[in-house]
């Protein structure tokens, strides 16, 4: 195929898609949302047609997938169920456009709108006074409960209804079928007594004359993969909404129940899937969803023609190779989402460091009667904290497989060696999708932090039942005692290692606080110094409000007896792993201290 043919604007007279759209040659896909019909929307989409504006361009995929489709749009019949071509043209963009403008000129039903018959009408009296005039389409277009006059009860009709009875009010559809009918009337009406340039007469040809003439805009793809379609629509799309590979994938797989056989819809097993509890890891994306069942099939099903979890391979997806994994699926993703709940402790995958172990750990668990969750928990923790990011892209999955499957077939199996650096724990800041941040969030968690108040409740809890339980994240060192007191400190009060669980109701009282104040305070109750372990916090803290003092550099010296116990705990989760530890500033340090020693 010719290059510039993939992607080819076009164009077609309205009248003529209209009718090739009711002969059955165009199918919406089930991924185009419902349409939110407006009178004045369709009124003023009317008015730009009338005034030969231009429209955005209607996007056509011309492709030989086969897509779970709508059967009716507006009350019209536009696609068969039985019907089976070689190709099909798939309306991606345009379907608010396209419904408008089929009921304008043949009818229907709104959803929601009963007994309301969305016919368009013009009023060829209508006048233009003034080719700007925003509001005249108001008055040119009109819908018959606008015009019906109730048999003389409702008088604001009636001037209407009179003008209709005489020929000056038509419907759309009429003009376009029955124009000698239409003109024959507005000739011998009264008032225009068959003069040719009557601005009754010359306004109903100009209306034939756009019904006639007025080409809407399309944009043709062919020969193109879903991968690239996707792109081109969100593109394109007016409104940016992403044509998520997802929607094509539900589409395609869709069986209708026929015969007595069960029907299959991937979005409905995935919503029933997700109502088994309240647990949040239940709601992750749907394309997560789609990655793991690809990835399970990829490894479980013999040529699957999955290689890969990118786009491209998950359209080559069946309903039969998702029916064929799905309990067994069902059930390591349980397993996956209790272990990060239950097992660590972390209760949303908003901590997750990375998204790809949904599809690792559930391959895990996948058909897995035996897990081992202390190697499991060592494979999480390792991956989350080393140096490196392990498994930021499709090509590390494999790697990470093959350790897995190796414990999964109780094989010998070994875990390279860790490698941590202490200044970049140092450095950490919050980000809702840095790795590292999600990992030392989630290693919080997983000690179980106790409130400081209420030194006997959980701080991360599964259910909430006053506002004020809810988690935040709390500077130990608050933000405005440092900027009021800077001290001699090099480090940021910014950093992770400053950042503590505790109840929204304990942070409001502590607010900007000196720390030797609320720690003295919440320190009265002899559980204290158990429940600054739970977090990972060092007890040095008690030491100085004691004495009622702390160094000028106690940032710096906390987070250092941070970075130490974190990396303490990590090292006993790790038994038996070789366990690295750098710290790139001191080599820093040393390197300029060495330099300057030298002899100039």
């Amino acid at each position: 195929m010719n290059f510039t043919d993939r992607i080819k604007p076009t164009d077609k007279g309205i009248t003529t898609y209209l009718d090739e759209l009711k002969g059955l040659a165009y199918q919406i896909p089930t991924f185009q949302r419902d349409v939110v019909w407006e009178k004045e929307n369709v009124k003023k989409l009317w008015d730009s047609i009338y005034k030969f504006y231009p429209l955005g361009s209607i996007l056509v995929w011309k492709t030989d997938i086969k897509l779970q489709n709508h059967r009716h749009i507006g009350g019209h019949q536009i696609s068969d169920h039985h019907s089976f071509s070689s190709e099909f043209q798939y309306l991606l963009d345009g379907q608010q456009r396209t419904t408008s403008l089929l009921t304008s000129l043949y009818g229907g039903k709104i959803q929601g709108r009963d007994n309301f018959d969305p016919s368009l009408y013009v009023d060829l009296s209508v006048e233009n006074i003034d080719e700007t005039d925003d509001e005249i389409y108001k008055k040119r277009f009109l819908y018959w409960d606008e015009i019906d006059d109730k048999d003389g009860t409702f008088k604001r009709n009636t001037g209407r209804k009179k003008k209709y009875d005489s020929g000056l009010i038509v419907k759309l559809i009429e003009i376009k079928e029955q124009f000698d009918t239409v003109q024959e009337k507005i000739v011998n009406h009264t008032d225009v007594n068959q003069q040719y340039n009557h601005p009754y007469w010359v306004e109903l040809r100009r209306v034939k004359q756009v019904l006639d003439n007025y080409r809407l805009s399309f944009i043709e793809l062919k020969g193109i993969q879903v991968a690239e379609v996707c792109q081109i629509f969100e593109r394109i799309n007016q409104a940016g909404k992403p044509l998520d590979i997802f929607d094509i994938v539900v589409a395609k797989t869709f069986r209708p129940q026929q015969n007595g056989a069960n029907g299959f819809y991937l979005r409905e097993l995935l919503d029933n899937f997700r109502a088994t509890n309240n647990s949040k890891f239940l709601q992750i994306d749907d394309f997560d969803y789609l990655q793991v069942i690809a990835i399970i099939i990829r490894e479980n099903v013999e040529k699957s023609g999955i290689w890969n979890i990118t786009p491209t391979y998950l359209n080559n997806l069946t309903t039969e190779q998702i029916k064929e994994v799905w309990e067994e699926t069902k059930t390591a993703l349980l397993k996956t989402f209790d272990f990060f709940e239950n097992t660590l402790s972390i209760k949303g995958p908003q901590l997750i460091p990375y998204r790809y172990f949904y599809l690792t750990v559930a391959c895990y668990f996948y058909k897995n009667d035996n897990p081992n969750y202390d190697f499991l928990k060592k494979y999480f923790w390792y991956n989350s904290f080393h140096n490196s990011d392990l498994l930021s892209n499709t090509g590390h999955i494999n790697t990470h497989l093959s350790l897995l499957y190796k414990e999964k077939n109780k094989e010998e199996y070994s875990f390279d060696r860790f490698l941590i650096d202490k200044d970049v724990l140092r450095n950490s800041s919050y980000s809702s999708k840095g790795r590292l941040s999600r990992a030392i969030l989630s290693l919080y968690s997983n000690n179980n932090p106790k409130d400081w108040k209420y030194t006997d409740r959980s701080v991360i809890a599964d259910n909430f039942f006053f506002s004020t339980d809810q988690p935040n994240l709390h500077h130990v060192f608050p933000s405005n005692f440092i900027a009021q007191n800077p001290g001699k400190n090099s480090f940021s009060n910014n950093s992770l290692m400053n950042i503590a669980y505790i109840t929204q109701l304990t942070n409001l009282e502590i607010s900007d606080k000196n720390p030797l104040i609320y720690i003295r305070e919440y320190n009265q109750n002899p559980n204290f110094s158990n429940v600054l372990q739970s977090h990972l916090l060092s007890p040095q803290l008690i030491e100085w409000s004691k004495q009622d003092s702390m160094p000028e550099n106690a940032l710096d010296m906390f987070i250092e007896d941070r970075v130490s116990i974190i990396i303490e705990k990590l090292h006993a989760v790790l038994s038996g792993i070789t366990f690295e530890v750098i710290d790139t500033r001191a080599t820093i340090q040393n390197k300029e201290i060495t330099n300057s020693e030298q002899p100039h």
